[in-house]
């Protein structure tokens, strides 16, 4: 297929495929990655350590978080229980939520996966992954001998 094909066949229908795209598909697909499933993190390098913070609100980190290592990847996996029992007036009224949540990180490949470290506070999960610390590799003359 040539360029001018292409731009010719994207000419005819300028703006319903996207608008179509945006109606129907990217509403579903936000909810799927962007709703209460997928843990939102923030990573970052801090001296030889890779840094992942995650928000986890309202969970209980010694019985509700689990966190491996495996193949390079680092996962955490997470279950938040939450129930609101109120008795008034003569009224019960209770509510039920729940969910478990899911992340999967790739760790760079100097790091050390054996060493992973895991704190939690005030909401925040903060992983800490050592790495090898960067070495300029710099090139070696090899000498070539005369036989």
């Amino acid at each position: 297929m040539t360029e001018t094909s292409l731009a010719r066949r994207t000419d005819r229908w300028p703006g319903r495929m996207a608008e179509w795209f945006d109606i129907f598909v990217w509403p579903s697909l936000t909810s799927l990655f962007e709703g209460d499933r997928l843990i939102r993190i923030e990573e970052k390098h801090e001296g030889d350590s890779l840094v992942i913070s995650a928000e986890m609100p309202g969970v209980d980190p010694e019985k509700d978080v689990e966190i491996t290592v495996r193949d390079h990847i680092l996962r955490v996996r997470a279950e938040r229980r939450e129930e609101k029992t109120t008795d008034e007036d003569g009224k019960h009224r209770s509510e039920f939520r729940y969910g478990t949540f899911f992340r999967a990180i790739p760790l760079p490949p100097d790091a050390k996966d054996g060493d992973v470290e895991a704190s939690y506070r005030d909401g925040i999960l903060e992983v800490r992954v050592p790495c090898a610390p960067v070495v300029e590799d710099t090139a070696q003359r090899v000498p070539v001998t005369r036989k």
